[in-house]
């Protein structure tokens, strides 16, 4: 068998050993792979060989680190996508991640990629240290809501792990919204609603709840019972919803919960409401007045009408009268009226004609 010596530099040469030791298979394929007709061709072998050292070398060098530009509010934050991968939920992760070739956003004719419209650049600032250490420390002069509202469109879960600020009356306030939402919708689920599928059920398109204590009693006189209309609102017992609505904040909550299901007219407050009769007071002629006795409790009332607005009016059909319409001016001037009268008797109104009985209706016809 002929030696070949292979013209090589010395850097090659120290590498290529240095991949064999690390990828003796690769090598052994090469050789294999440049055999003609059982003879070996040094030229072809030098070159293959050589490509095989370059091609190995690029895998085995670490590529330059990616390097992206995000655009916020007019400043260019340059960071490495990297970063973002370790957070796949967020948006900036689902951008970068392993599925970045499906993302809709593209970069602008300069390359970077416009984000976070409407948010400033100083909280863009802070969020991006969320993928570094897992903190979002509120920098000074950025309200609570504002970093808030970065923090949800950029989907990065907003509580107290993950939140760091001087403020904790502003951050616990946020953090009590959260709470309470989630809060009232299990009561809407386990305690409204059922009243509210109980009044619909009878045909009814508005409820009015007041909400009691569960030590709270009601008794009325079945003769003299609250002369407001109480006997029409539904009572439900709840010390659980009392405690909860007796903040301001919560009742705005469930202002808002109420209005993303769509119902309407929400009215949500504290009012009087008559628990048991406290005297009777005897009037004049032999008449009895109840006393009631009145506890501040919390009412909520809201309405699931389509058509609220046509409801409120009776449909009818203006018909042209004959008759005499002008009733100001009748009462004025009686005699004149009296005059008229005798002198021109009232015409049949045609609404009168429609509910007149039938015989009547054809005599007046055949009459024209």
């Amino acid at each position: 068998m002929k030696t070949f010596h292979l013209i090589m530099p010395l850097s090659q040469q120290i590498f290529l050993f240095l991949t064999y030791c690390r990828f003796p298979k690769t090598l052994k394929a090469l050789a294999s792979k440049v055999a003609i007709n059982g003879t070996m061709n040094p030229l072809l072998l030098q070159k293959d060989l050589e490509t095989a050292v370059w091609a190995l070398a690029v895998t085995l060098i670490p590529r330059h680190q990616e390097k992206v530009t995000l655009l916020v509010d007019g400043t260019r934050f340059v960071v490495n996508p990297q970063i973002f991968t370790a957070h796949p939920d967020t948006m900036l992760g689902r951008m970068f991640g392993p599925g970045r070739e499906y993302n809709f956003t593209r970069p602008n004719e300069k390359g970077e990629y416009e984000i976070a419209e409407g948010n400033s650049a100083t909280v863009f600032r802070a969020v991006l240290d969320f993928y570094k250490t897992g903190i979002i420390n509120c920098p000074d002069g950025i309200s609570i809501p504002d970093l808030r509202d970065t923090c949800d469109y950029l989907c990065i879960n907003f509580d107290f792990n993950t939140i760091r600020c001087q403020d904790l009356s502003a951050l616990l306030h946020e953090l009590s919204n959260d709470g309470a939402h989630k809060q009232f919708d299990h009561y809407l689920e386990e305690l409204i609603l059922p009243i509210m599928v109980g009044c619909a059920k009878k045909g009814e398109r508005e409820c009015h709840i007041v909400v009691l204590t569960d030590e709270d009693s009601v008794d009325w006189d079945e003769d003299h019972p609250p002369p407001m209309g109480e006997e029409y609102s539904q009572i439900l017992y709840s010390s659980k919803l009392y405690r909860f609505f007796k903040y301001i904040e919560n009742r705005d909550v469930a202002k808002t919960v109420l209005k993303e299901r769509g119902l309407k007219n929400i009215h949500i407050g504290i009012e009087g409401y008559p628990t048991c009769k406290e005297k009777i007071k005897r009037r004049p002629g032999g008449r009895s007045e109840v006393i009631y006795n009145y506890l501040q409790r919390p009412f909520i009332q809201m309405s699931w009408e389509k058509e609220e607005g046509k409801s409120r009016h009776v449909d009818f059909q203006c018909v042209r009268s004959k008759s005499l319409t002008n009733l100001v001016a009748a009462g004025e001037d009686v005699l004149e009226d009296q005059e008229i009268l005798m002198h021109h008797p009232p015409q049949v109104d045609e609404l009168d004609g429609l509910n007149a009985p039938l015989s009547q209706m054809a005599s007046n016809d055949f009459q024209d």
